[in-house]
């Protein structure tokens, strides 16, 4: 048996013919599969708009440079997440400031972001970057009215949680990044992600003005649409004719934006794995519920999905994370058994850079008691019922 990661990506034979008339067809970059392929995610989450991007990390410092994130300003976020969540606000001179998480879900507590802010001047912070952390939606209804009463802008991490939902309090199913409560929500395209387009971001949000925004903070800052043109046709080298008063090739830097654009020939991949999307969902849904029957009630593995039974959402599974005694031990035990478990995440405060910003060890305890017993399992929906079943054995053998 080949070494089982924790997560890969799935390429079939579809995917691999999208690409390849891409790349036969005129466009490379800047053409007609991007918008498609945006049309088609905004359709799947139930956004009114989407941007697609370089990467996960682009389309947060995009999200932070739409909502004009300034030197000095504070922005609370998880230290349970990839770094991209907090360096999103750094990268435009913000302050990132961690709120612990809850003890049972593993998300940002809103409880101690109410403390946070309820112990602060109005004005003190601007926003909020909630994260999907492994898959299981935020209650982003109840964090919009506590960012409203504080007016405060709120983006959404869902690179973790395509296809998830949580149930909002009037009964409705409301998808990871659907614009309802946040200003903003981004995805990721990386490779052991739901959705791989090699690499590859995508910014979703109800809201057209930051829409226009990013796309064209995404090129460079740069517009060719004549109706937003700023110059007198006298700067722009004269007018073309009654119809068209700017020349064709003209074109206005507006804005110091960036090259963030995604190519024609990953939003294909993209596309092509969109369509069967809810397919290996409901896949990622099925191996998440075998681990946890098999684990239920084990004296020394707790799972996210035991907490969960009396809150109810579509969890997106992207990971599969345990909580498990001894855990650098049990962790090289499953990697000398070649299972490649993984830890998500190191907490970002913790990290130097953060420490040089002022965090230290005990700040937030309840994300660093997490962090000393989480371990990812392997979770994609390729992982075959053998190879699973393996896994399975082989942690209880260990223990």
């Amino acid at each position: 048996m080949k070494p089982i990661p924790y997560g890969k990506q799935s390429i079939t034979e579809e995917d691999i013919l999208a690409v390849t008339e891409t790349l036969k067809s005129d466009f490379l970059t800047q053409g007609p599969k991007i918008q498609e392929f945006e049309e088609a995610f905004a359709t799947y989450v139930g956004s009114r708009y989407a941007v697609a991007v370089a990467n996960g990390t682009a389309a947060l410092h995009l999200c932070a440079l739409a909502l004009d994130v300034k030197p000095g300003d504070k922005v609370i976020t998880t230290p349970i997440t990839f770094a991209a969540s907090a360096n999103c606000i750094r990268y435009c001179g913000g302050e990132a400031v961690f709120a612990d998480i809850d003890a049972q879900t593993y998300l940002l507590d809103i409880n101690q972001v109410r403390n946070m802010l309820q112990a602060s001047p109005i004005g003190t912070y601007a926003g909020i970057v909630a994260v999907d952390f492994a898959g299981q939606p935020v209650d982003m209804e109840a964090f919009r009215q506590l960012a409203d009463e504080y007016g405060l802008w709120i983006v959404e991490d869902a690179a973790h949680a395509p296809g998830g939902f949580f149930v909002d309090s009037h009964g409705k199913e409301q998808w990871c990044g659907n614009g309802n409560f946040a200003d903003l929500a981004i995805f990721s395209f990386h490779p052991v992600k739901h959705i791989a387009a090699g690499e590859g971001g995508m910014i979703t949000t109800n809201s057209e003005a930051l829409y226009k925004k990013l796309m064209t903070l995404r090129t460079h800052g740069i517009t060719r649409d004549a109706a937003l043109f700023q110059n007198s046709t006298d700067i722009a080298g004269g007018a073309s004719d009654a119809d068209e008063p700017y020349p064709s090739w003209y074109m206005e830097m507006q804005t110091l934006g960036y090259n963030y654009r995604i190519t024609d020939f990953q939003a294909a991949l993209g596309l092509s794995q969109l369509q069967r999307a809810d397919t290996n969902l409901a896949t990622r849904r099925a191996i998440a519920l075998k681990y946890d029957e098999a684990f239920r009630d084990h004296p020394h593995i707790h799972s996210q999905l035991n907490e969960m039974q009396d809150h109810p959402s579509g969890h997106a599974y992207h990971l599969y994370v345990i909580q498990a005694d001894d855990r650098l031990d049990f962790y090289n035990y499953l990697r000398q058994h070649d299972i490649i478990a993984q830890v998500h995440y190191i907490p970002v405060h913790l990290m130097p850079y953060y420490q040089q910003q002022g965090w230290h060890p005990g700040d937030l305890p309840v994300a660093e008691q997490y962090y000393k017993r989480c371990l990812s399992l392997p979770m994609y929906p390729s992982l075959t019922e053998e190879e699973q079943d393996y896994v399975i054995q082989t942690i209880k053998r260990y223990f």
